[in-house]
């Protein structure tokens, strides 16, 4: 197998290995790019700048910026100092299990308080309308969806405690 042969192949695998550890985070709610991103950072033996994450990925500036500041709100990934180094670098954190899922668990804990809040609202502005039958039965159905959501915020707030043990 010549070198040129070799190298290329390790490229391939390289490729491949982004591309499915990316699937697995997908699920997590990464989009691609981000997932990519996060998997190129995770692999690399150093820290990298946009360009170079931009050169690994072959995506715009503008998405790998996008995709490094969502990583960063998620605390996946962290901003590095290097002396003489003009831009900033970027690695992924690697505690990779607690990241995920406390990135993972905060997003829903999130999302239902929104939630929570918005089915309240709506309640609320019901309160201006006339007792009907309706009415009874739209309240009913804001208590449950309302129910609901507590049920997912203490299933999520018990997951939130266990991984912090």
């Amino acid at each position: 197998m010549t070198m040129e042969n070799y190298t290329e192949q390790l490229t391939d695998i390289h490729n491949e290995v982004i591309s499915e550890f990316s699937k697995t985070l997908e699920m997590f709610a990464l989009n691609p790019s981000e997932s990519q991103l996060f998997v190129t950072l995770y692999l690399s033996d150093r820290p990298m700048n946009l360009d170079e994450m931009k050169e690994a990925l072959g995506k715009s500036k503008t998405a790998m910026s996008n995709a490094t500041r969502t990583l960063l709100d998620f605390n996946l990934i962290e901003r590095v100092w290097k002396k003489g180094e003009r831009k900033d670098l970027y690695k992924a954190k690697k505690d990779l299990y607690y990241k995920f899922m406390k990135a993972y668990v905060r997003r829903w804990l999130d999302a239902i308080e929104q939630q929570k809040n918005n089915l309240n609202f709506i309640e609320n502005k019901l309160q201006d309308l006339s007792n009907s039958e309706e009415r009874a039965f739209i309240e009913e159905k804001i208590h449950e969806a309302i129910l609901f959501h507590k049920s997912l915020e203490e299933v999520f707030k018990q997951l939130n405690q266990h991984k912090t043990e």
